[in-house]
């Protein structure tokens, strides 16, 4: 019974963590705690995305309040959101997912987590834009690497394609997340775009998104291309201009006047 009160308290916790304020309807609250996450996120300087993995980011999956539940069986779900990069390197309108999966073996308790995922490659977003992505089947993902140096100390060739990151208990960290899905929210897109449904649709139109989902776009737009302007090459410094060799002047003499004419010189 204690363990059941356990995982029913951390489901509660879940919903009560993602439920909407008064007026604010279910994708914007969505959207409102993506955009505290992200920022709670970026603020811990030893734990942080690095700045080499957010610049090469293809696109970010941001689950705030993810709930994973397990007693023998186990599931993991919540709603998110992601953002694309397009060709000319901006960021998309953001498009809302959900998360599911299940394992089972012995297990039992409950946790709710909030997870950031950073894609680095289009076909990892495209598995997610044709309805289902599978972590660890369908595309790679490793434990995120945290800190803003960690790659300067580490021999990472983002060999995987997804990087997932979670904060449970106040403290981000990287993590695996293997066997969970990720789909999107037909539902939550028609509600929030005036009943256009389509992902593609979404993260290919050049129109402002509607409020809050623009502050979102413009937080990851700023954090994205900070990271790049970091870990921008330094011009290097212009040569200077090889100067000219004057040629040399002829020496000339010139007779000096007498000063006393007619008298011998002294």
């Amino acid at each position: 019974m204690k363990l059941a009160g356990m995982i029913l308290a951390t489901l509660l916790a879940g919903l009560l963590a993602a439920a909407p304020a008064a007026a604010v309807t279910r994708e914007e609250a969505t959207i409102q705690n993506a955009m505290v996450v992200l920022r709670e996120l970026q603020v811990m300087p030893d734990l942080q995305i690095p700045d080499q993995l957010l610049s090469r980011a293809e696109g970010i999956v941001i689950l705030p309040a993810n709930v994973k539940v397990g007693l023998v069986f186990g599931a993991r779900f919540g709603p998110g959101v992601l953002l694309v990069r397009n060709q000319s390197g901006d960021w998309s309108s953001p498009v809302f997912v959900k998360t599911g999966g299940g394992s089972w073996g012995f297990q039992a308790g409950g946790q709710v987590a909030d997870i950031v995922l950073v894609l680095t490659t289009r076909r990892s977003i495209e598995g997610i834009t044709d309805g289902k992505l599978t972590l660890g089947a369908d595309a790679s993902v490793a434990a995120g690497p945290v800190g803003r140096t960690a790659m300067a100390s580490t021999s990472l060739t983002f060999d995987s394609e997804v990087y997932a990151y979670s904060r449970t208990k106040g403290l981000f960290a990287g993590v695996s997340l293997e066997g969970g899905g990720i789909f999107i929210n037909n539902k939550g897109n028609r509600r929030f775009y005036d009943g256009e449904r389509s992902a593609t649709v979404i993260l290919s139109s050049t129109a402002a998104p509607p409020s809050p989902a623009d502050e979102l776009v413009a937080e990851v737009r700023r954090l994205t291309s900070t990271a790049s302007q970091r870990t921008a090459p330094d011009e290097p410094t212009p040569a200077a201009e090889p100067v000219q060799a004057q040629p040399a002047v002829e020496a000339k003499t010139y007779p000096m006047p007498d000063q006393e004419p007619g008298t011998e010189p002294r």
